[in-house]
């Protein structure tokens, strides 16, 4: 995978590997604490015992997207540099039924805690990822359209934040996944599962279905070198995907960079609106970082 493949986040300045995602959610973890590759027994009221269940519920967490519509969203990407831990965060909202959304993301102040970088506000749409305020030379008032087909992670993690629905469909290419038992997430009873998701079978999955993310996943499953995906996934008592937990890993210059990215889902049913730049308002310049 090329340098640009990291996208926004190259503008941090970041090239290390190594990070896990301290996202400030409130996730407070009760129950067993099985590993991949163990199964413990769903609780009284839950689908049963066995992988098949919790993949199973896996899906089903992925399908309810669609059934619920809509929701507000809190994305967290983080990688390692030089000993140090960065992080970008996001806040928006998103359309499951259209595959389209809108995020302000926040890049991290420099070490002397200062903000050197805007927000950038990003647009998912089916194929294509629009940013403004992203690089260095782009007018204040131009957006930068980037084909998400065509990148190498397919936007899994470019933008510096995984799409939302990238996120979830990756988990139709889970295997080993494991019931590590209950906990709570803004105050709401959740199930935490732990797993590995597959991106080549993600991929096929959402050809199979003619998903909005058949395009990038391909491309994902093309571009990264290690397609295996370790994820923690939690269900709440509705059947909804509330938040989920994935760790990348891919080459980038010769070296393996392990990137952390948790995408958080709230208030189902929210109005979302996105509206697609003009192509006036797109820059078509060579963008900097």
């Amino acid at each position: 995978m090329a340098a640009t493949a990291l996208g926004v986040m190259v503008a941090t300045g970041c090239s290390g590997a190594g990070a896990a995602v301290q996202d400030g959610d409130g996730v407070s973890r009760a129950g067993s604490g099985a590993r991949p590759g163990e199964h413990s027994a769903a609780p009284g009221g839950g689908r049963g015992e066995g992988p098949g269940s919790h993949h199973e519920e896996i899906h089903d967490a992925v399908d309810s997207l669609a059934a619920a519509g809509t929701s507000r969203t809190r994305t967290a990407m983080e990688m390692a540099t030089g000993g140090t831990r960065v992080t970008i965060r996001g806040e928006g909202s998103y359309d499951f039924t259209r595959a389209t959304g809108r995020l302000r993301v926040v890049l991290p102040a420099d070490p002397a805690g200062v903000d050197e970088h805007q927000p950038i506000t990003e647009l998912f749409v089916p194929g294509a990822l629009y940013m403004k305020n992203r690089g260095a030379g782009v007018p204040a008032d131009k957006w930068v359209r980037v084909n998400t087909t065509s990148l190498d992670d397919g936007n899994l993690v470019t933008g510096g934040a995984t799409d939302p629905m990238a996120a979830a469909e990756l988990l139709r290419g889970a295997e080993r996944v494991a019931y590590v038992g209950e906990a709570e997430l803004a105050g709401r009873k959740v199930r935490h599962f732990r797993g590995t998701a597959d991106i080549r079978k993600a991929a096929r999955a959402a050809e199979a279905v003619r998903s909005h993310t058949r395009g990038p996943l391909a491309a994902a499953a093309k571009g990264f070198t290690r397609h295996a995906v370790p994820f923690d996934a939690y269900v709440d008592d509705s059947g909804r995907l509330r938040k989920v937990r994935h760790r990348f890993t891919f080459a980038n210059q010769g070296r393996s960079v392990d990137v952390t990215s948790t995408t958080v889902l709230f208030d189902f049913g929210v109005p979302v609106a996105v509206r697609i730049p003009e192509e006036g308002d797109i820059y078509t310049g060579k963008v900097g970082v």
